[in-house]
């Protein structure tokens, strides 16, 4: 696939935002393909080292590249960054190395996770398949936001392709977890939201006192594990890293 810069509707395609930003999609939106590609493309313009470039982020399905304009110019980041695009099957490109497995506990249901069954029954499963499928499928942090360090999870089953909710809960807790459009959010604050509220963890995604206060980065992966309630007020009790319980692995 080459890349495109023209408005066309082949993809990748890169755009001018502002005086020194590019945004560069991959689809007009989420799949898998078009999230790894964003991924992909990240870490590959850090490893080419482009003069001038400040700072890197990615979303769900594109790659967003701020520049210094004192240090360099538009046309240079765009002729450089069209270059790295040429030549790649962008449809099919493996994950960046280094990214982490993390292994996370979570209640799911109760009074941890109030709308579980109703989420359950608009995937057309039950309760027990619900947190069955949750504890076992892999989900990726697909792209960090809204709030500090969190992240959006996924992609689940097709299934989970539920939608939001038509009104707003008025407050779900730091840790929760809540499920939409076949992805997972993990919350980072307590906050209003539209997503329905399935589980809960002890686990802080955004900790303001450490070097690196997200705990979180892009590409990582989770593998939830189902605790009972008890079990996650203990680890909320006694636990002093943030972490709630959780570990995690250098994905080979």
């Amino acid at each position: 696939m080459t890349a495109q810069s023209n408005g066309s509707e082949n993809y990748p395609r890169l755009q001018t935002v502002g005086i020194d930003g590019l945004l560069i999609t991959f689809a007009d939106r989420l799949s898998d393909g078009a999230n790894r590609a964003a991924l992909a493309f990240r870490a590959m313009i850090a490893t080419a080292k482009i003069e001038g470039i400040k700072e890197t982020t990615t979303s769900l399905a594109s790659t967003f590249v701020l520049f210094d304009p004192v240090k360099s110019d538009l046309e240079h980041i765009r002729a450089a960054l069209l270059t790295l695009l040429e030549g790649t099957d962008w449809s099919d490109v493996p994950l960046p190395q280094g990214r982490r497995l993390w292994h996370v506990p979570a209640a799911f249901g109760g009074t941890r996770g109030p709308q579980l069954d109703e989420a359950a029954k608009l995937a057309g499963i039950d309760r027990d398949q619900a947190i069955e499928e949750m504890t076992s499928t892999r989900v990726r942090v697909l792209t960090i936001g809204f709030a500090p360090g969190q992240p959006y999870l996924g992609t689940l089953p097709a299934h989970w392709n539920i939608p939001r909710q038509s009104g707003l809960t008025k407050q779900v807790p730091n840790g929760a977890i809540a499920v939409a459009i076949r992805q997972l959010v993990l919350f980072t604050a307590a906050t209003p939201t539209g997503w329905r509220m399935i589980g809960q963890t002890a686990f802080r995604g955004f900790r303001p006192d450490q070097e690196a206060p997200f705990t979180l980065g892009v590409g990582d992966e989770i593998l939830f594990s189902s605790i009972s309630e008890e079990e996650l007020d203990h680890v909320e009790h006694t636990d002093q890293t943030g972490l709630g319980g959780a570990s995690f692995e250098v994905i080979p």
